[in-house]
């Protein structure tokens, strides 16, 4: 499918920027193509990834700003390529350029996650300001950068931001805020050749409850049918996030995202269209038992 953010417009992107670095693309790989398009080039020891929207600049801005806070304080985090200015501009895009991390035999678990997360949220706060948890803001955004979704679905999804926005806002205001990742699951894991794990991906990372951090892989669990792993987080981080008083405005922001995310990119892929219109007629009809793909297990 054709589309503004179609992996051939990514895959031009990403040759015009290693062509800016000096950098060759014959061993370039497709890691992802899900919210942004990355690749991996090894020869060059570089990762570089492209946002897949033109509304959400910004993001780049500031992960690129935490990646060297993160490098500062030695966070449990993957790092920014040396001597790059960042983040590129090309083509009306936005990208960053990261260290390249060699696929390791050992992959790592949802254990790891939990302890990762403790290290995490031990960080404290930036010497420099962060945004809040704004799910409601970030599905919004999404919607208005939307390419090939029906009125009707974009209708129903702007009514379900509006009935959440209050019970979000009241969540936040009750809770402790700290640093979060805010897409933390085990797909957002490396493993260095060290044996040292880090996170990476660092679009949602915002200040916020804590709580966020462990919606992901419960509501993944009960969504994509890895039903142990909730269990092993729980015992991992230590607290089990469904017995939680806000579970359920967690568990439906959560949903909101894993849906809107989608919305800029459904006329760049028949499967991302297709999975999309499943979660979203499953929320519709409240059906719990119907199964999501990962988008990035998608062909």
């Amino acid at each position: 499918m054709s589309g503004r953010f179609s992996q051939e417009v990514m895959t031009r992107a990403m040759r015009e920027i290693a062509a800016g670095l000096g950098v060759p693309t014959e061993d370039a790989q497709l890691l992802r193509l899900t919210n942004n398009a990355v690749f991996a080039l090894p020869h060059a020891g570089i990762v570089i990834r492209v946002a897949r929207t033109h509304r959400l600049r910004e993001r780049v801005t500031k992960v690129v700003r935490l990646a060297r806070w993160f490098a500062d304080i030695d966070a449990p985090t993957i790092r920014l390529a040396p001597e790059v200015v960042q983040p590129v501009e090309v083509g009306g895009l936005t990208a960053s350029v990261w260290t390249y991390v060699p696929e390791n035999a050992s992959a790592p678990t949802v254990e790891d996650l939990g302890s990762t997360l403790r290290r995490f949220h031990a960080l404290g706060s930036p010497p420099f300001p962060v945004a809040a948890w704004d799910p409601i803001g970030d599905a919004r955004r999404r919607l208005a950068d939307a390419d090939g979704l029906s009125t009707k679905d974009h209708d129903y999804l702007l009514a379900w931001c509006d009935r959440l926005e209050p019970e979000v806002a009241a969540l936040s205001q009750r809770s402790e805020q700290t640093l979060i990742h805010g897409d933390a699951h085990v797909g957002n894991l490396l493993r260095k050749p060290s044996g040292r794990v880090v996170f990476c991906d660092f679009d949602a990372t915002c200040l916020g409850p804590w709580q966020v951090d462990l919606a992901a892989v419960a509501v993944g669990a009960a969504r994509f049918g890895a039903f142990e792993a909730r269990g092993r987080l729980t015992n991992a981080y230590g607290y089990d996030i469904t017995s939680d008083r806000d579970w359920t405005v967690l568990r439906e922001a959560r949903e909101l995202k894993m849906i809107a995310a989608a919305a800029p990119l459904l006329a760049s892929s028949a499967g991302v269209a297709a999975e999309f219109a499943i979660r979203l007629r499953s929320v519709e009809q409240v059906d719990s038992t119907r199964r999501w793909t990962p988008f990035a297990d998608l062909p």
